[in-house]
């Protein structure tokens, strides 16, 4: 019996499997069988990597039964991506290959007819989860070896054909190939792209003394925003803005995300990792997949996932799709994303600030002082329907604004977004060195188990948001989400532990409320 083995990686979402590729080259039946519950994708690898073998002058065992396991045999492969890891497999079960050169290497990449190796999506999640086994060299195709090389300690070849890898693993001269072509994926028109947001600041905005400190928080702590007011009062001016006064991603958040990017075939390795936190705003009528994931064969990230650590503002929110308002759900309570199909779920980090703003009718005239509202009840109606009250309650923060806002303008000098993001970075570091050891990073990600047990408010504190829920002004998922908003108003307010004060600041930004003016006027430092 002749035996080989090769390494390579299965994705399920963001989470990467380690693959064994066993070959078996023995006398019998000539035909190769591939098991190991393989998908069409990875069956069709026999004749590619048969063509590929044959077209790079290497001799193929056309007399020998082979038989090729992805193990382990009980989880799913998908992709094209194992082509060479089954070729590598195949060559060292026939002799060709040296079995020791294989031990520790990952093999990534699809084979084309000629033998030449090229690109896939996903190849930085796919080292990530080899490094964490303790694989610590990779081959892959040439185009791939900055992505690749963004996870520090791990020794990445870059290959262009299939020759050329035989060659490196028996130390003989590397033949030339052509240069192997970029992936087909990615964003196209970058025309727009996040340069467009480069420039603006909160200094921008004349006013808005309540929405900016309403963003402010929501920045400190990671929470959910609601804005509501007619059209020209600033909501969707002020969202672009968070993204601003927000600190790095962290190390750990940089490289889910660039793995995420990965995953979606939109990583642009000359960027590096990606470290500041990212923007997205999708239009209304947008479907379910493309924002919180999903689509047909591989499993897509979708823009809920790709603006993990960042900030993700739904526009026009009464207008999106029933099934889109209600898919909301799971990700604004849990920060994650499972797509279930059939006997596969896989599961993406989705850690985003949501933003959801909305008119007060669909015309947007409603509460203009010379508006000219004309929508009819059963409009006005059907249009506050839409947004349904499980999901509002999900919704940290409400901010009702108004043009009136402008006008308070005097009261309050013209902060850069600098300097407020100075404020949200000593908020989150109070936050880090209270949860260190623990799995969240933000107020906003904390249990409401745990938020009692370990981090419980005074008598007088807890006591007001009981009545407000005893007395139905407020549901038990509030009162959770208020306390935890607590806690980030005594954060930015430099307090050790929230009070009475910090939960009626917090009650009145759940509720949308009129702000007191020591929580406007305080500034820590």
């Amino acid at each position: 019996m002749a035996y080989g083995l090769a390494h390579t990686v299965s994705l399920r979402g963001a989470v990467g499997h380690l693959i064994d590729v066993q070959a078996d080259v023995s006398p019998g039946q000539v035909g190769l069988t591939i098991v190991g519950r393989v998908d069409s994708a990875v069956s069709e690898g026999r004749d590619r990597v048969r063509m590929a073998i044959i077209n790079s002058g290497i001799e193929w065992p056309a007399t020998k039964r082979m038989t090729v396991l992805f193990s382990p045999a009980d989880l799913p492969k998908t992709g094209t991506h194992h082509d060479l890891a089954l070729a590598c497999s195949i060559l060292a079960a026939n002799q060709y290959l040296p079995d020791a050169e294989l031990d520790d290497l990952l093999l990534i990449g699809e084979l084309a007819l000629d033998g030449g190796v090229r690109a896939v999506a996903g190849a930085l999640p796919m080292v990530l989860a080899a490094a964490q086994r303790g694989i610590t060299r990779v081959m892959l195709p040439e185009t791939q070896v900055a992505e690749a090389s963004l996870l520090p300690g791990i020794d990445v070849i870059g290959v262009r054909s299939l020759a050329q890898v035989v060659a490196m693993l028996r130390g003989e001269e590397v033949p030339w190939a052509p240069p192997v072509p970029q992936s087909s994926g990615g964003t196209l028109l970058s025309w727009r792209g996040e340069d467009r947001l480069d420039e603006v600041d909160m200094s921008d905005l004349i006013g808005l003394r309540e929405a900016k400190y309403a963003a402010e928080v929501a920045a400190a702590g990671g929470h959910h925003l609601g804005f509501s007011g007619p059209k020209g009062c600033g909501k969707t001016s002020l969202a672009e803005r968070i993204p601003s006064i927000l600190p790095d991603l962290d190390p750990e958040v940089s490289v889910e995300l660039t793995a995420l990017q990965s995953l979606a075939g939109l990583l642009d390795p000359a960027r590096g990792l990606t470290l500041r936190p990212p923007y997205s705003a999708p239009h209304h009528d947008c479907s379910k997949p493309s924002l919180v994931g999903g689509g047909t064969g591989r499993v897509r990230p979708g823009l809920l996932s790709l603006t993990h650590g960042g900030v993700i503002l739904l526009d026009e929110f009464p207008l999106f799709r029933t099934d889109v308002i209600d898919a909301l759900r799971q990700p604004l309570e849990s920060g994650e994303v499972t797509v279930a199909r059939g006997d596969e779920s896989v599961t993406l980090p989705a850690r985003s600030i949501v933003v959801m703003a909305s008119n007060p009718c669909p015309c947007g005239n409603k509460g203009l002082a010379n508006g000219d509202c004309r929508c009819r009840s059963t409009e006005l109606r059907d249009y506050e329907r839409r947004i349904r009250g499980p999901l509002l309650d999900r919704v940290d923060i409400t901010v009702r604004l108004n043009p009136a806002m402008v006008a308070d303008a005097a009261l309050a000098p013209l902060e850069t977004s600098a300097e407020i993001r100075q404020r949200v970075e000593a908020a989150r570091q109070r936050q880090s060195e209270r949860y260190r050891g623990f799995d969240w990073r933000l107020n906003a990600h904390v249990p409401g188990v745990m938020l009692r047990k370990r981090w419980p408010l005074p008598y007088e504190a807890q006591r007001e948001i009981d009545q407000a829920i005893m007395g139905s002004h407020l549901s038990r998922r509030g009162g959770v989400r208020v306390h935890r908003l607590a806690w980030t108003v005594a954060d930015l307010a430099e307090v050790d532990q929230p009070g009475l004060q910090e939960v009626q600041v917090a009650l009145r930004l759940r509720r949308g409320d009129s702000l007191p003016e020591h929580a406007l006027s305080r500034r820590a430092g």
